[in-house]
């Protein structure tokens, strides 16, 4: 073979082995990036798995926490809508009537007293809700009782049906689902979300807790608990309603933060050993679909009038035009022209 020949050899031989390289290169880099692509595609469904098997969890415990805290309405409570409102169905408007009873404060283990009264509406199609506080010392008609008395007496007499007959009497609006807590359980409820933030409207000292008007702070739940006791020097027990709705409303804006799943086991132990209420888990759902936009837009009313002492015995009388407008823009957020 001539020279010329051997090196036409070569050649076609280095040209066809760089070839084989090339293929062999691009194979390996190929199987490269297919390997890659397969490990995010199952890391990104195992991630989806995790976090289905994570929220089938949570569906699951908040379902057994409904079951744990759910209670039927009593018989003995007057239905006055010709239909009770069906918000799975409809996202109508509803009231809540919200119970803060003293069982469980400072060691009480008796019935108790609906020492804090406020009745919620919350209406999806104007995005609002309203907190109103009735003075724990109302005078009025206490309903299925046959008397007049403080009308925070009423869960202590009848329990949930007489306090919401005599809530639905006074204000001449449907009451549609309650919810109870007791004044220990308030606290744990504020632990479990970690705390509350809110700024002070007054100046003052309780249970060695310092209170400062202005003064932006966390609160624990033992420190809100206290926030919420004072009657004596920060503007008697008008002061102290405000200050219960400010918590309301700091805890709703806590309660609403999906940050807070990884601590959701906290709150629902927090909420079986303390709440009650008539609403079920399916509409619990539904409120968390459809209504957390009126959740964060909170407007505040009191009933006001003055103190009165009868018979040795204080009382606080509401002045007909306090009752009769709150009636009227109760009736307008839950859309409707009576009770009835």
């Amino acid at each position: 073979m001539s020279e010329d020949n051997d090196t036409a050899y070569e050649t076609h031989h280095r040209s066809r082995s760089s070839i084989h390289q090339n293929k062999n290169e691009k194979r390996r880099h190929k199987k490269k990036r297919f390997s890659l692509t397969k490990f995010l595609l199952f890391l990104f469904l195992g991630l989806i798995v995790a976090a289905g098997i994570y929220v089938y969890k949570i569906y699951g415990d908040l379902r057994n926490t409904s079951v744990a805290i759910t209670t039927s309405r009593p018989e003995e409570q007057v239905q006055v809508r010709p239909e009770p409102v069906n918000i799975e169905k409809e996202q109508k408007p509803f009231s809540v009537l919200l119970l803060g009873i003293d069982t469980g404060d400072l060691g009480r283990i008796d019935q108790g007293r609906s020492d804090v009264m406020i009745v919620a509406t919350v209406n999806p199609n104007t995005n609002q809700t309203t907190l109103t506080s009735i003075p724990r010392d109302t005078l009025t008609e206490i309903v299925g009782y046959g008397t007049t008395d403080k009308i925070n007496h009423a869960y202590a007499f009848g329990g949930m049906a007489m306090a919401v007959n005599t809530v639905q009497n006074l204000l001449d609006i449907p009451i549609d689902f309650t919810i109870t807590v007791n004044m220990k359980g308030f606290s744990d409820v504020v632990d479990a979300v970690g705390g509350v933030t809110l700024t002070p409207t007054v100046t003052f000292e309780q249970r060695g807790y310092q209170f400062v008007e202005g003064q932006t702070m966390h609160l624990d739940g033992d420190q809100a608990l206290a926030y919420s006791q004072n009657r004596y020097d920060t503007g008697g027990d008008y002061g102290r309603q405000e200050r219960q709705r400010q918590l309301i409303e700091a805890l709703l804006a806590e309660v609403i933060d999906f940050s807070l799943l990884y601590r959701y086991n906290d709150i629902l132990i927090s909420l079986e050993d303390n709440v009650t209420t008539d609403l079920t888990f399916d509409e619990i759902v539904t409120l968390s679909r459809h209504y957390t936009g009126a959740a964060s837009n909170v407007v505040n009313y009191q009933l006001t009038g003055h103190g009165e002492m009868i018979d040795g015995i204080y009382y606080e009388i509401i002045e007909d035009d306090s009752l009769n407008s709150i009636s009227s823009q109760l009736k307008t957020q839950l859309e409707i022209e009576s009770a009835s």
